[in-house]
């Protein structure tokens, strides 16, 4: 903690403490011990005889006394002159005055200026606990971006950033300009002001940001979109000055805004106006990116996931020049993501990174990060020293299966076997059908929601898809509840999950792809351009009710006839389908090459020991 901010907190509570006393001293009770005798008595005593000695107080108009049997009293009185002090000192009493005493000019003054310094320290108070733990009072308009200074430990490279070779070609570009400015400047060039990196989250956006600045050397500020909006109007404009102002005294420099679209969204998109926090504040990001010159050795770096929201001013040449896809990374790149990560670690030979690559499809950085950490999470909890396939293969299942394996949740065995034939003709389809990636696992131990699980292992990474890909995955997924209605003669809720996913797709495949033989290679249906309301969340419809009757006419028959397909390839290959369930019913989980050995016939060797014969 800061000496002034220790300082300020000391100052409020000793403030506090001396209000207190004041306030108790006020407010103190008389003494008991003292007695109060109404003025009427007072006299009626002093005839008697028997007061012994008064004390006349004549700031309050008290008079304090003891009586002969040593009592003490108090009693108002509303004025004593001489003339009375004659007459009781004349029947016997002792009578003594105390004048009249001046307030001490400090106490008036603590009096009077004491409540509202007390008022001005609790709002103070209130206004740095608004500005958050590490924020000056007062100084809420300064930036909140954290400064990581090259010459720092942990820097961070270009070879700390596994894959993404292209996008490093297109970055180098910027770090030899942060290098070496004057080659650039003698040839007229003119260097990016602003590069935007968006891809899914988890990528490594930041983490390549990072690596731009760890390469060039220089500073690097790094702030959220989100520090920039602020409770109070016109602080988010403030900081984004400060900001700026921060990176030209220490040019050259790189300023990376993570979450931009957090600031950045499109105006008039159904925020509150065009004079809101949030767009005043984007408006002053637009002036200071046209406010410094092109070869000003600052470049500004921002990243999102969401570019289709951003700022169409934001966009355009001079701020954002040049966009950088950072999407999910291919084969080749998961294995070397998984290299970084796994050299610090302690392998076991038999750990494959190859293979896992190849188990690993659609996984980001994070993703795979997150994996090699379950992994060694695994092998600690099991007492192991290295961390091995097996470790890597139970934390793919942990992630992809949602979960850790749920061997607590008892079933029935009706049920079990029911979940065994679902299983089993998900992976009996998959393996007959020519356009569905290969069976790597099957379990009916619950993981997750999922009562049991088909994992598959693609051979490669795929962008494009065919229309019969699409009908064979399909027939894939409805294997399942066509299998318990092959074995049961009725159907079960299990299926629930298979069928949103196939009428989905095969919607998609209507509506998005052009893949109708009755509607043609066309489009039904665009995203509404609002991106207020989020994504993916309105679809507007451009077509008719004969098109929409035509469109739901469709899916039925494409869902209906993979259906009647995949009942037909259980039926003709029922006896593998048995031997698959009756198999996962005794041991729960089936390798992949338990289940070609499942599914290699009997009649097949002989047959091949023949042809070689022959041959």
């Amino acid at each position: 903690m800061k000496p002034n901010r220790i300082l300020k907190n000391v100052l409020f509570y000793v403030i506090l403490f001396f209000f207190v006393i004041a306030i108790v001293q006020r407010l103190s009770p008389v003494t008991p011990e003292v007695q109060h005798i109404p003025t009427g008595d007072l006299l009626e005593k002093i005839d008697q005889g028997q007061v012994e000695r008064l004390v006349y107080d004549e700031n309050r108009r008290v008079v304090t006394g003891q009586l002969q049997d040593g009592t003490r009293f108090r009693a108002n009185v509303p004025e004593l002159n001489l003339e009375t002090i004659r007459e009781w000192r004349a029947k016997g009493v002792e009578v003594d005055t105390r004048p009249v005493e001046e307030t001490p000019w400090w106490t008036t003054l603590l009096t009077n200026l004491l409540p509202m310094v007390l008022v001005v320290a609790v709002l103070l108070f209130i206004l740095q606990q608004t500005q958050g733990t590490g924020s000056r009072v007062m100084q809420f308009g300064k930036s909140r971006a954290r400064l990581h200074q090259p010459d720092e430990k942990r820097r961070i490279t270009f070879d700390d950033v596994a894959g993404y070779e292209e996008v490093k070609e297109e970055l180098k570009e910027i770090v030899d300009y942060l290098k070496n400015p004057r080659r650039y400047i003698e040839l007229g060039a003119r260097i990016p002001k602003g590069v935007l990196l968006y891809g899914p989250p988890g990528t490594g956006k930041t983490h390549m940001a990072r690596a731009v600045a760890g390469e060039a050397g220089v500073p690097f500020y790094y702030i959220s979109g989100s520090d920039f909006v602020e409770m109070f109007v016109g602080v988010g404009a403030s900081r984004v000055r400060d900001l700026f102002e921060q990176a030209k005294r220490n040019a050259p420099a790189i300023v990376f805004i993570d979450e931009i679209d957090a600031v950045g969204r499109q105006r008039g998109a159904g925020y509150g106006g065009g004079h809101d926090e949030r767009e005043q504040t984007l408006n002053q990001l637009l002036v200071e990116m046209d406010g410094f010159g092109t070869n000003e050795g600052i470049i500004v770096m921002a990243a999102t996931n969401r570019p289709d929201v951003l700022d169409p001013a934001l966009l355009r040449p001079g701020r954002f020049d040049r966009q950088i896809v950072i999407d999910r990374p291919d084969l080749v790149a998961r294995e070397a993501i998984l290299k970084v990560h796994t050299r610090s670690k302690p392998l076991a030979p038999d750990v494959d990174l190859a293979l896992l690559a190849r188990r690993t499809p659609g996984f980001t950085g994070a993703d795979l990060e997150n994996l090699v950490n379950e992994a060694a999470l695994l092998a600690a909890r099991r007492r192991k020293k290295q961390i091995d396939m097996q470790d890597f293969e139970d934390a793919i299942d942990r992630i992809v299966g949602g979960g850790p394996e749920r061997r607590t949740r008892v079933m029935s065995e009706k049920e079990k076997q029911r979940v065994a034939y679902h299983e089993a003709g998900h992976a009996l389809v998959a393996k007959l059908l020519p356009n569905t990636d290969p069976v790597h696992k099957i379990s009916i131990i619950p993981r997750g929601a999922a009562l049991g699980y088909v994992m598959q292992l693609p051979t490669e990474d795929r962008y494009l898809i065919t229309r019969q890909e699409i009908l064979d995955r399909v027939t894939m997924a409805l294997a399942g509840r066509a299998a318990e209605e092959l074995v049961f003669g009725e159907v079960s809720t299990g299926a629930q999950d298979d069928l949103e996913k196939s009428t989905k797709m095969v919607r998609r495949m209507i509506t998005e792809f052009g893949m109708s033989d009755e509607l043609g290679p066309m489009t039904f249906g665009h995203k509404m351009d609002a991106p207020f309301l989020g994504r993916d969340l309105i679809r507007e419809r451009n077509y008719s009710e004969e098109v929409a009757a035509a469109i739901d006419r469709g899916i039925s028959e494409i869902i209906n006839d993979c259906y009647e397909r995949a009942l037909r390839l259980l039926r003709e290959h029922r006896d593998k389908l048995e031997r698959i369930a009756q198999t996962l019913l005794e041991k729960e989980t089936i390798q992949a090459e338990e289940l070609d050995d499942l599914l290699r016939d009997e009649a097949d060797e002989p047959a091949a020991a023949a042809g070689e014969k022959a041959s």
